[in-house]
């Protein structure tokens, strides 16, 4: 597994999350994704391309 240096990465959390608790994610550029309730939680680094089809698929 490859390591990247997501120092400086700038979090945006999702406006779906809430401040009880709710589901908390947070995305970043470059495609980052990752639980913003779980402290040093996984990151999820998807290509552009998957981040278009995650969102197509939510949009429908």
């Amino acid at each position: 597994m490859r390591e990247h240096d997501l120092s400086n990465a700038r979090w945006r959390k999702s406006s779906y999350s809430n401040g009880e608790g709710g589901s908390c994610v947070e995305v970043a550029d470059g495609i980052l994704v990752r639980d913003s309730k779980v402290e040093d939680s996984p990151v999820l680094l998807l290509t552009p391309a998957a981040w278009a089809d995650f969102l197509d698929t939510l949009r429908h």
